[in-house]
């Protein structure tokens, strides 16, 4: 029977929502305050939750050394980042770092580094104590 197992990181990161190719009253119209040229930043908080069937030998679901491997370099990545300078995924033109775009990312990073056997079930991401959005398999 499969056992889920969840782990918290932090990351702090600036970012702003905008659409290259729309003007600015419509990138103002669309995402308010967060498509304002200044960037802002939040304190994100992330749960990454796995499942797998319990290693009878070791008691755990999923191998966590390999899980913590993959939070931390994800949080390498993501610490002190300008998501839209910094992660390729989401310059300008492409993903826009949402909550929600957040999760689906860090979700498939999280996924590839699994062994066979275990998966990502769920990636909330929030970005404040008001606001998360979270990736579901």
């Amino acid at each position: 029977m499969p056992v889920s197992l969840t782990r918290r990181f932090t990351f702090a990161a600036a970012h702003r929502y905008r659409r290259p190719e729309w003007d600015e009253a419509r990138n103002a119209a669309t995402f308010g305050k967060c498509a304002r040229p200044q960037w802002h930043g939040h304190t994100y908080v992330c749960d990454v939750t796995v499942a797998g069937p319990v290693d009878p030998l070791t008691g755990f679901c999923c191998d966590l050394v390999g899980l913590d491997g993959a939070i931390a370099a994800l949080r390498e990545r993501l610490d002190h980042a300008n998501l839209v300078l910094d992660i390729p995924e989401f310059h300008e033109g492409q993903r826009i770092p949402t909550c929600e775009e957040l999760a689906a990312w860090i979700a498939a990073r999280v996924q590839a580094a699994m062994p066979a056997g275990v998966s990502v079930e769920t990636v909330t991401v929030a970005e404040d104590p008001t606001l998360s959005a979270t990736w579901r398999r």
